[in-house]
């Protein structure tokens, strides 16, 4: 299975997916997502969940910053702004929502825009094939999701860029 993205730039996130975009929520966060396409999946997949994160936040707020999560997606192309505009899958809770956050559960269960407060991070994005959807509301945390997906995963793939602070 591989995962591309067209909003890669020079081993770069496009700034418009991040702090640098002009696609902001009342509370400043960039909310455009960043689109990707999902090739060669295993026969068998009936659903994907993906997570974008950013492990370079743990030394700044000591845990791995949750940018997106999403489950039951069933296309292998996913739009720019999917987040806003797609309802063809359920969006998780990012960190948004968290004691480093100040969102209610339901204000960060879509995309959260990359925004790195010290140096350049990298953000990775993973997708997992699945043989089932999951039985997940909007909102759910990544805990449930990896949960739900015991048992489930018939392949993952990942696609890492940098985004500029």
């Amino acid at each position: 299975m591989k995962v591309t993205s067209t909003g890669i730039e020079n081993s770069f996130w496009a700034d418009r997916f991040g702090k640098f975009g002009s696609d902001l929520s009342a509370k400043g966060k960039n909310v455009r997502s960043v689109p990707f396409s999902i090739s060669d999946a295993p026969a068998g997949t009936v659903s994907y969940a993906v997570v974008l994160d950013d492990k370079d936040a743990i030394p700044v707020c000591g845990f791995n910053w949750i940018h997106w999560t999403l489950c039951n997606l069933t296309q292998t192309e996913v739009a720019e702004d999917a987040s806003r505009n797609s309802p063809d899958f359920i969006q998780g809770s990012t960190s948004f929502h968290s004691a480093a956050g100040d969102e209610t559960r339901a204000e960060a269960s879509c995309y959260g825009g990359m925004a790195p407060p010290d140096a350049d991070h990298e953000y990775t994005l993973t997708v997992y094939a699945l043989d089932c959807t999951l039985e997940l509301e909007e909102g759910f945390y990544l805990n449930e999701m990896l949960r739900a997906m015991r048992g489930h995963v018939l392949a993952h793939a990942r696609v890492s860029a940098m985004y500029r602070a």
